[in-house]
């Protein structure tokens, strides 16, 4: 069978929206931002809403079953929840939110030191240090809100020089996991309608299937629980 993987070269997870009270009264996730990669939230259960900071300004998007909500490279977004909200996250570019592309809108001086940011995001392994994350990605999230709702995006300009200084160093490390992931995958659909022009099909014989179950199927994610796939850039599972 030919090696394939997931559509697009996606990542796919479920979350299950956090529910402890942040410091302005509002359950739900960590505020963050993707510098590279679009990410798609399709709604499979309960109410909530993304919260999203953007330079156009604030907006707070309801979602239920149903739902697709999208955000382009750049916003800002925190998962609210309202009562057993699960969403299925589409996320463009796998392999680069786990190799640095999102960035938590942690404080000020914490985003200026990488090694401060490096321990302050760490992956956790408990709900107090999940929920110690979220708080400190929220305390520095809220004056970034109250700013634009008061018209002024210069301090979400400034997080995302920040960001962008933060992550810099490391992009010599994502291109060879875009070009062996997304762009693979657009280059052999190229390729498949090129042969398909000429005739010829025979890509046809290298059909199939792949299954996954998840690798962590109660992990912490950004926005919630989360339920992980470990698939590799040629769609096997590890």
């Amino acid at each position: 069978m030919n090696e394939f993987t997931l559509p697009g070269g996606i990542g796919i997870s479920h979350l299950r929206a956090y529910e402890w009270e942040a410091e302005d009264g509002v359950l739900g996730g960590s505020p963050h931002v993707h510098l590279a990669c679009t990410e798609a939230y399709v709604v499979t259960a309960g109410r909530g809403a993304v919260q999203t900071l953007s330079t156009g300004g604030y907006a707070e998007t309801p979602l239920e079953a149903g739902v697709v909500a999208w955000f382009a490279p750049g916003t800002v977004h925190r998962m609210v929840q309202g009562g057993g909200l699960r969403v299925t996250v589409l996320m463009q570019n796998s392999g680069l939110p786990e190799a640095g592309d999102a960035v938590f809108t942690f404080p000020a001086d914490v985003l200026a030191d990488p090694a401060a940011y490096a321990e302050a995001a760490a992956l956790p392994k408990t709900d107090d240090a999940a929920r110690t994350r979220r708080d400190l990605a929220v305390r520095g999230y809220l004056p970034l809100r109250e700013a634009l709702l008061d018209g002024d995006p210069a301090p979400l300009r400034a997080f995302h020089r920040a960001a962008v200084a933060l992550v810099s160093p490391k992009i010599g490390d994502w291109v060879p996991r875009w070009q062996a992931g997304a762009l693979k995958a657009a280059e052999l659909t190229g390729a498949h309608l090129k042969a398909l022009a000429d005739g010829d099909g025979s890509h046809l014989e290298q059909s199939g299937v792949r299954v996954a179950t998840p690798s962590n199927p109660d992990g912490f994610g950004m926005c919630g629980r989360r339920t992980e796939y470990d698939i590799d850039q040629e769609g096997r599972q590890r």
